[in-house]
């Protein structure tokens, strides 16, 4: 297949077949082509992006452990300041009660009176996402105090 181009100036320049003409052209920049920079870049930067995302998702379960040990002494110390009978089980039962499976198979409740005070304190260890990335063995404590009633 050929073409034919036409300018104002000249009338018709030449005849060209399309196999043999290269397209438009670009100016040629002096460092080189670029071009698929930032798709190599990016997927450099995509181990990266990944492992700032599972560190932050472990910020986030150490906040959750936090809020759930405090909750989980807070509801042990009333279920133990208000039982007749058995106010150690009482405790460590309404402890564990809201607990998800993750953190309550390391966690740890002490309940006992201090006092006017019927104390708990629930210590859980934070799951981690990936076992073999992070080790966190550092223990979140939970403290509470509730009234004893008579």
């Amino acid at each position: 297949m050929t073409t034919t181009t036409r300018t104002a100036r000249t009338g018709i320049r030449g005849l060209r077949s399309f196999r043999e003409s290269p397209g438009p052209r670009r100016p040629r920049r002096p460092g080189g082509d670029d071009r698929g920079q930032t798709s190599v870049e990016f997927l450099g930067m995509t181990p990266f992006i990944i492992l700032i995302m599972l560190v932050l998702w472990e910020c986030a379960l150490i906040g959750y452990t936090f809020s759930l040990a405090g909750n989980a002494a807070d509801v042990g110390a009333r279920k133990g300041s208000g039982a007749e009978y058995g106010a150690q089980a009482a405790c460590r039962a309404g402890a564990m009660k809201d607990l998800p499976d993750a953190w309550s198979k390391n966690a740890r409740v002490t309940c006992g009176r201090g006092g006017d005070l019927y104390e708990a304190t629930v210590r859980l260890k934070v799951p981690v996402l990936v076992p073999s990335l992070f080790n966190l063995d550092i223990p979140i404590k939970g403290e509470a105090g509730s009234a004893l009633e008579d």
